[in-house]
């Protein structure tokens, strides 16, 4: 019951940031497309009218060659370049989310950055540094992820990244540590059903550089897009009815949803989103010390074992029966 009170506290806080945040977001933030109110009321009734279409389950990606992108190096616990780097600097540099609620995010009570990302983040820092484990954290939004790997601005990204095809040619993954899919979140007194016809004529944000902007840059229904750098932006312009939905992970909108009560996820998800732990593409050997964690974490094997951290932080917003750990896939 405490861990529950200091949870909705916490969401109570970080929601009423958000809200203060506003005023300074809603006249500098980018958007495509402007938004016609009147179509947008007019056409409520109409989607209204419409009969709900069983959302086909989502495909996984393949890439051009076949491949599952999702596949990664098989984990070894030899120290290379990349992990030899590491230990002489005696710290690992990792770009992480602090607007991310319960993956990674500012704590209003502590001011530090946690959640089930940075327990993620610590484990692999343990593992390559010992106890206790210097982490600098670097936090990027979503459009700088990789940029920041390949300036060598970071080690890591740990930040709910989605494991796809096109951020291959740039970086390497680990392997899966969470699946998710692109889902909507829309007020609970929307007429929005999902991502079908029932977006057109409205405003939906996504983040810069997410799998959601890709989305909507191939099937947009007909709506408004509005892209901001950071997903916390898009709750915060539902929060002021600057948009009418938001699309996103399924994970991080329930996050959203804990944020704030008056919005809840409508419609299914429509892909499926592998997490990752993004690296350089140089840094083969960290890849593999770091799949050798992720085997571990997923099996209980550190003290921030997967269904711990799961438990601590997102058993509670997600529906039951909950997701479980991913099976790994490996390509040599």
């Amino acid at each position: 019951m405490a861990r529950e009170r200091d949870r909705k506290f916490g969401a109570m806080a970080s929601a009423g940031l958000a809200l203060v945040l506003a005023v300074l977001l809603s006249s500098v933030l980018p958007v495509r497309g402007n938004s016609d109110h009147d179509e947008r009321l007019a056409g409520g009734t109409a989607a209204a009218a419409r009969a709900a279409v069983p959302a086909a389950a989502p495909e996984r990606e393949t890439c051009a060659d076949g491949s599952d992108p999702a596949a990664s190096l098989r984990p070894s616990g030899a120290a290379g370049p990349a992990v030899t780097r590491i230990q002489k600097a005696k710290q690992l540099v990792v770009g992480v989310d602090q607007n991310s609620y319960l993956w990674g995010y500012r704590d209003p009570n502590t001011g530090e950055i946690t959640g089930f990302d940075i327990d993620l983040v610590r484990a692999i820092a343990e593992d390559l540094l010992g106890k206790p484990a210097k982490v600098v954290y670097r936090t990027i939004p979503t459009d700088q992820r990789v940029k920041a790997i390949e300036n060598g601005d970071v080690d890591m990204v740990v930040r709910t990244m989605t494991i796809n095809c096109e951020r291959l040619q740039r970086v390497s993954f680990s392997t899966a540590y969470f699946e998710a899919g692109q889902q909507v979140l829309a007020p609970r007194t929307s007429r929005v059903q999902g991502y079908d016809a029932s977006l057109k004529g409205r405003r939906v944000c996504t983040a810069e550089g997410s799998t959601g902007e890709s989305a909507l840059t191939e099937e947009s229904h007909g709506a408004h897009v509005v892209a901001v750098p950071n997903q916390l932006d898009c709750l915060v312009r539902l929060q002021l009815g600057e948009v009418d939905a938001v699309i996103t992970d399924s994970a991080l909108a329930a996050g959203q949803a804990a944020q704030d009560p008056s919005v809840r996820l409508v419609g299914d998800p429509f892909t499926v989103e592998p997490y990752g732990v993004a690296m350089n593409r140089e840094d083969k050997d960290l890849v593999r010390r770091v799949n050798k964690v992720l085997d571990d974490f997923r099996k209980g094997g550190t003290s921030s074992a997967w269904m711990t951290s799961y438990e601590r932080w997102l058993a509670g917003m997600m529906e039951d029966p909950g997701p479980k750990p991913p099976t790994p896939a490996y390509r040599d």
